[in-house]
């Protein structure tokens, strides 16, 4: 198995993205699994080296990058050392970068002989599920997508009332990393951002829309991401199976830094189910 690992890209607002690749070299093109990392995430958090081994191992030619306004830099990629850019994010930068990504991975000729352009997938964990299910109703080159503890709506997740007021007054407000105990800033620009994009970044209205091959997966006691958001994708979706874990969690038995040389069981069953997925809906 090959890893090229940290590719840099442009993307949003001229920054770069962070990509790797997995696969198996054998010169026969793969199906393209491209993974997007959630909020307070990046590419290269707790097992997803592991998940994308286990992909490449099982035929898939793995990616798996940073947004470009995550909060992490070229030369320290894992955790937030520029909380400017983080700041700065929003859910249009990471629409925008999810694109770039797939115009590299469908144009670039380094991987012509290893990856099926004509066969491309995604797949999103938490908020990263939820730009995967928005890229995937509107991109026709997407032809399956999978969703990790995927959130089903944006709007709730900002704040309201008098802390929305105090926000847009402010121009920030800052949310606790519970595991580096940063301070993480959000500018108010990422609400007027999607309050001008509200249409474009319902996920509620991009599920009913498409008629793609969608897997739901989701852990019943999930913390962060209630089941029912689960639940509510499922029922919107035209062609969803949902995939329920009984007792795990948001990152599915994981951490960070994970240290072991194995998935935890949990994630090692998420990855199979969603390798079977892919497989069982390929052309």
């Amino acid at each position: 198995m090959l890893q090229d690992k940290n590719f840099q890209i442009k993307g949003a607002e001229g920054r770069k993205i962070l990509l790797d690749v997995y696969f198996k070299s054998d010169h026969h093109p793969k199906p393209i699994v491209i993974f997007a990392h959630g909020y307070k995430g990046y590419k290269d958090w707790g097992a997803w080296d592991l998940v994308a081994e286990k992909f490449a191992e099982a035929g898939f030619f793995f990616i798996k990058f940073n947004f470009s306004h995550n909060g992490g830099t070229l030369e320290e990629p894992i955790d937030f050392p520029d909380l400017e850019a983080f700041a700065n994010d929003n859910y249009s930068k990471q629409l925008f970068d999810i694109n770039c990504v797939i115009d590299w991975i469908l144009t670039t000729k380094r991987f012509i002989s290893e990856a099926d352009v004509n066969d491309l997938s995604l797949i999103g964990h938490s908020r990263g599920g939820g730009i995967v299910a928005l890229e995937a109703a509107r991109d026709d080159k997407v032809k399956q997508f999978v969703t990790w503890a995927g959130v089903s709506d944006f709007e709730s997740r900002f704040p309201k009332g008098e802390k929305l007021e105090k926000w847009r007054k402010e121009g920030v407000y800052h949310v606790e990393n519970g595991r580096t105990k940063q301070q993480m800033p959000h500018n108010y620009q990422f609400f007027e951002d999607f309050k001008a994009n509200e249409n474009k970044l319902n996920i509620k209205r991009a599920v009913q829309k498409t008629r793609k091959p969608y897997l739901i997966v989701h852990a019943k006691n999930d913390p962060s991401v209630d089941v029912e958001e689960a639940e509510k994708l499922h029922k919107w979706a035209k062609r969803s199976e949902l995939f329920l874990l009984e007792d795990s969690n948001h990152v599915f038995g994981t951490k960070h830094p994970w240290e072991k040389a194995d998935l935890s069981e949990d994630l090692a069953s998420v990855s199979q189910k969603t390798i079977e997925f892919l497989k069982s809906n390929q052309r």
